[in-house]
């Protein structure tokens, strides 16, 4: 792959043990490895590639550790744009199990280029629903087709409405077949050497639609295999806590325990209405939260506690959350969301935009269980974003720039590096054309939607 340097940027955010923000630092990349980080005075000259980075900050890159690919297809639809979760997700169902393989391959590829465009380098999927003879090997031809490191979870749903979960059953799979092809996807794909560019995740969907036995067998599963881990929903409205209460007769942090879903090797998805015990016992047990603000709020979910729990020592990262309950994907532009909501109850001070930023990069890695990206340092993966400050939005906050980031309009990259390659120049991605994927999946949104 051979050397890339990247030199003179205005700021080097390098998320290390220190914090340093370096003026006029750059990284020296050999193949997908970082080799040295400083000041740009002080690195080799030469390499295979340089990009004089003057005018940018530079940072690793971005987390994202929860969405759902598949929903780019269903954006703002008309009969769900209202309504909180469980209604949106009973209007939006039939739609998704109208899905076809073509469905969920363009839809991962188009969801892939707009994380990357955003600033992320790894992100986690939930994929959870598998109609019409579509599999998670959809999702994963497309994800690596566009270069983008990913951590793909198998998730399952196998509670439909006549058992009194809350998908149809057209849509919820025999629980032996999914823990058959759990083993699968993770025997084919996963790969747990350092520098992975994919891992396999097991993902039942949630309380309300698998069973607590699907729970335990796939924690069983899981850890039987070195570094899978395991990923659902919880605790996300009211209405959540009220069916697990009702249904387990357990909150949702007391069913996690009894389900063995806790632990260094599980993070939650959004988990706005955990007890403050429950957030202790997370804390205690290093179980992780994947924070989803700009979908907590477009479905009146609420605003998680990100505060309470970054203070009892919890692993949180960022999450888009699905494109059909967050309507977007920039993961910039939900770093800014999480630094304003917890500060809207009243403390200007409860989240700073550099804790925001920890939580988009090293919180992401922990929470994933990587130890080799989120940092900007000797020996770690060479994923490294550049964001330039040549545009209106950072006007008049160039005395700051790490903190223009998270306050100021969110901005796409200019530069992104996955793995040692250049995966976005000067705005532009390297791997695709946008423009024939975008009218693909367009015209597959509309099939969908219109039941053809």
């Amino acid at each position: 792959m051979g050397t890339l340097l990247l030199k003179n940027a205005d700021v080097l955010v390098t998320m290390d043990d220190q914090r340093r923000e370096l003026r006029g630092g750059g990284v020296f990349v050999r193949d997908n490895v970082i080799e040295a980080v400083g000041l740009s005075s002080e690195l080799p000259e030469t390499a295979d590639e340089v990009l004089d980075l003057s005018g940018h900050v530079v940072m690793p890159g971005l987390v994202n550790t929860h969405h759902h690919f598949y929903q780019t297809l269903t954006r703002v639809i008309p009969g769900a744009q209202d309504k909180e979760l469980f209604d949106w997700l009973v209007t939006l169902y039939p739609i998704w199990a109208r899905m076809t393989p073509e469905a969920i391959y363009v839809s991962a590829k188009l969801a892939a280029a707009e994380l990357i465009l955003s600033g992320c380098t790894t992100a986690s999927d939930h994929l959870y629903i598998f109609p019409n003879g579509a599999r998670l090997d959809d999702e994963i031809r497309a994800v690596q087709e566009v270069g983008l490191r990913f951590h793909a979870s198998r998730g399952s749903m196998s509670l439909g409405e006549s058992k009194g979960g809350l998908p149809p059953d057209s849509v919820v799979e025999d629980e032996n077949a999914i823990l058959a092809d759990s083993r699968r996807v993770i025997e084919t794909y996963h790969d747990n050497e350092r520098y992975a560019m994919l891992r396999i995740t097991l993902a039942p969907c949630s309380p309300f639609s698998v069973t607590q036995d699907l729970m335990r067998a796939s924690a069983e599963l899981a850890r039987s295999y070195p570094g899978v881990r395991l990923h659902t929903h919880l605790a996300e409205t009211q209405p959540d806590v009220e069916y697990s209460l009702e249904r387990f007769g357990l909150r949702p942090g007391d069913y996690a325990e009894d389900v063995g879903w806790v632990g260094e090797d599980v993070w939650h998805a959004h988990c706005v209405r955990l007890t403050p015990q429950a957030v202790e016992k997370f804390g205690r047990t290093g179980t992780g939260v994947a924070h989803c603000p700009g979908s907590n709020s477009r479905l009146g979910s609420g605003i998680a506690p990100i505060r309470q729990m970054l203070d009892c020592h919890v692993p949180v990262g960022l999450g888009v959350d699905g494109s059909a309950s967050n309507d977007s994907s920039h993961l910039l532009a939900e770093a800014r969301l999480a630094m304003l909501f917890q500060r809207v109850t009243g403390d200007p001070a409860a989240l700073t935009a550099r804790e925001t930023l920890e939580l988009a990069t090293v919180g992401g890695a922990r929470v994933l269980g990587r130890d080799d990206i989120g940092v900007l340092k000797p020996g770690m993966a060479a994923d490294i974003v550049a964001y330039d400050l040549n545009q209106v939005g950072f006007a008049g906050a160039l005395h700051d720039p790490v903190a223009a980031l998270v306050f100021c309009t969110s901005v796409n990259v200019a530069y992104s590096v996955i793995n040692g390659k250049v995966a976005v120049r000067e705005g532009r991605l390297t791997a695709l054309e946008l423009e024939p994927l975008m009218a693909q999946h367009n015209a597959l949104a509309k099939a969908l939607i219109d039941g053809e």
